[in-house]
């Protein structure tokens, strides 16, 4: 069996890096070309979509082709500042972006409930799998999800701390994923970063730590903030493209197979596949160099990994444990075979 190459998008509006008034959503005009790449190398994205691109009558046509042709996976992204219901936390939610897990219990579940109803309705199909806005989760969330019938979370982002990103300005910022599994696991409802019995798997971005063998651990914190020094601290590696990093991204592959890693997860923003959609992909010549460096993986993927969207590989990892779905079909209408 070869590893699962997991491709993600967080399906959104237009460089909501810039906090953005009026949202916009052109760059679902740029995904077929990307969902295009992925099928001729064999690879199956979930589109892990927000409120704004639900209401994208462009992105409803392509999502539905998508799904229509078993060629990848719609999901929910929640952003909890413009997901309704509407129950501002501060002063100003739009430049804030508080998380979802600064809300109540009650509005986290209404706001999941909401964009899960839209989704399903826009799409015909029932929604399985999950990515939280700004890599918040916690354990309230992940008992909404199951609740709600979904089977898979990819929030987490190990070896990285959110601490000092925040949400609401008197908050403690986001959650520290540092000591959480790199590989999948299903979740401990009373404990999200260790292994449990429940029916939620999660599956962590694929982030990779490079460097700072030769450095005492004791002396990181004292020399961190020397420029020079950085450069040979341990930091983490995403499988993410930014323009600078297809050495790193095949190196990451490449450390997974010999590791024996059940699969890696690449993930980017819709709008990165646009000019100008992100600060990191501005003009045309960037989204070509960035085609360029995905071309690169992808067509490595294709030789040595397979191509599986999220619930795929939920199905997968089931099986592994000998626990098989009662109806094995990734994204179906009907619930029915998913809740066992």
């Amino acid at each position: 069996m070869r590893p699962a190459f997991l491709v993600t998008i967080d399906t959104e509006g237009d460089n909501l890096w810039s906090r953005p008034r009026a949202l916009t959503t052109r760059n679902a005009e740029h995904l077929p070309r990307f969902q295009s790449l992925c099928e001729r190398c064999g690879l199956k994205p979930t589109y892990l979509t927000t409120w704004e691109m639900v209401g994208s009558q462009i992105f409803r046509s392509f999502g539905r082709d998508v799904l229509g042709r078993d060629a990848g996976e719609i999901g929910m992204h929640l952003h909890a500042w413009d997901s309704p219901p509407i129950d501002p936390l501060t002063d100003d939610d739009v430049h804030h972006h508080p998380y979802l897990v600064e809300f109540t219990e009650q509005r986290m579940r209404e706001k999941v409930e909401t964009l899960t109803d839209a989704l399903e309705q826009a799409f015909g199909v029932a929604m399985r799998s999950h990515r939280a806005g700004r890599w918040a989760f916690d354990e309230r969330y992940a008992r909404i999800l199951l609740n709600r019938g979904y089977r898979v979370d990819c929030s987490i982002t190990p070896h990285v701390s959110w601490r000092s990103t925040k949400g609401v300005p008197w908050g403690g910022g986001g959650p520290d994923y540092r000591d959480f599994p790199q590989s999948a696991y299903f979740v401990d409802l009373d404990d999200i970063g260790r292994p449990g019995d429940s029916r939620l798997l999660e599956v962590p971005v694929t982030i990779r730590v490079y460097g700072g063998g030769a450095v005492p651990r004791f002396l990181r914190p004292v020399i961190r903030h020397l420029p020079l020094v950085r450069r040979v601290l341990p930091r983490p590696f995403w499988l993410r493209p930014n323009g600078r990093n297809r050495a790193s991204l095949l190196k990451i592959v490449r450390d997974a197979l010999k590791q024996g890693s059940r699969y890696v997860q690449f993930t980017l923003h819709s709008s990165e596949l646009m000019p100008g959609g992100s600060p990191t992909f501005p003009t045309p010549e960037s989204i070509e160099a960035l085609y360029d460096d995905m071309e690169a993986l992808f067509d490595f993927a294709s030789r040595k990994f397979e191509g599986l969207t999220l619930m795929e590989f939920y199905v997968r990892e089931r099986a592994l444990q000998g626990r098989p779905l009662a109806n094995a079909r990734a994204q179906n209408p009907d619930p029915s075979g998913l809740t066992r």
